[in-house]
């Protein structure tokens, strides 16, 4: 059998065993404690960020703090959705782009210059014009694929962030909606998937779910797999009588990015 479809045959076992009485658990313990201020959604969460290291970027977004602001401050997803919303009225894609990014890096040192790089590339601004517009009109695994690899030094652990954030903020009317993916939560799935593998007894699974869920790099149909499965696990929690907010597939992505739940345990 071909590793592609031993991959479709993973994926397949995935959608029907999505979250296994441990995972729900840990999300329910997680949710009574210290994810209790994301009870309504995940909106409050937040990361810290200096602004005075960004002094190199522009366009610099009204709504964050100025840049000769050296003190460290918070800025969370609520506030980046904010940011997204005014700039998409007026196009400033990148704006959005600066405020998902400085979200995603926070005081990591080398954030800035990487954003630097990515803004003075020749085609960003024509790149996230048409990921805006796909986005709105042909859903989150279209513009997905029109940003892949469309901009040096974009990668999908950052434009998913933005992609998630202009969902949002536009309120798009496509669903799946656009979650991010970053090296993080794939780790957890593919931890999931391997359990998942050798339990169906797949040929390779740890080898078929390293290959799928990888560090980075993923293809559009890995994240369209990996939508319709976050989307479906979240789904999953809503029904299991845990208090679990409807429609916020992201509280999902942020609790396995926070490491709530082990597949390994």
């Amino acid at each position: 059998m071909r590793r592609q479809d031993l991959a479709d045959a993973l994926d397949a076992e995935l959608m029907k065993q999505l979250l296994p009485t441990t995972a729900v658990h840990a999300v329910r313990r997680w949710l009574a404690g210290a994810g209790a201020q994301y009870a309504t959604g995940a909106g409050a969460h937040a990361v810290r960020y200096v602004p005075a290291h960004w002094s190199g970027i522009a366009p610099w977004p009204d709504r964050l703090l100025e840049r000769s602001h050296a003190k460290s401050a918070a800025i969370s997803r609520a506030q980046v959705v904010a940011v997204a919303r005014e700039a998409v009225k007026r196009g400033g894609w990148s704006e959005a782009l600066v405020a998902s990014y400085v979200w995603g890096q926070g005081r990591t040192g080398y954030g800035p210059h990487r954003l630097k790089e990515i803004l003075d590339e020749p085609n960003v601004s024509d790149a996230l014009v048409k990921a805006g517009a796909t986005l709105r009109e042909e859903g989150a695994v279209a513009a997905y694929r029109m940003l892949y690899g469309a901009v040096r030094g974009l990668g999908p652990a950052f434009f998913t962030k933005l992609l998630y954030f202009l969902d949002l903020a536009m309120d798009t009317p496509t669903v799946p909606r656009a979650l991010i993916l970053d090296q993080r939560v794939a780790r957890v799935v593919r931890t999931h998937a391997t359990r998942v593998g050798l339990e169906m007894e797949l040929t390779a699974a740890s080898d078929v779910a390293a290959w799928t869920w990888s560090d980075g790099g993923w293809t559009p149909h890995r994240y369209g797999v990996y939508l319709r499965w976050i989307t479906a696990a979240a789904e999953q929690l809503v029904s299991s009588g845990i208090e679990w907010p409807e429609s916020n597939p992201d509280l999902l992505e942020l609790a396995l990015f926070d490491g709530v739940w082990d597949p390994a345990t």
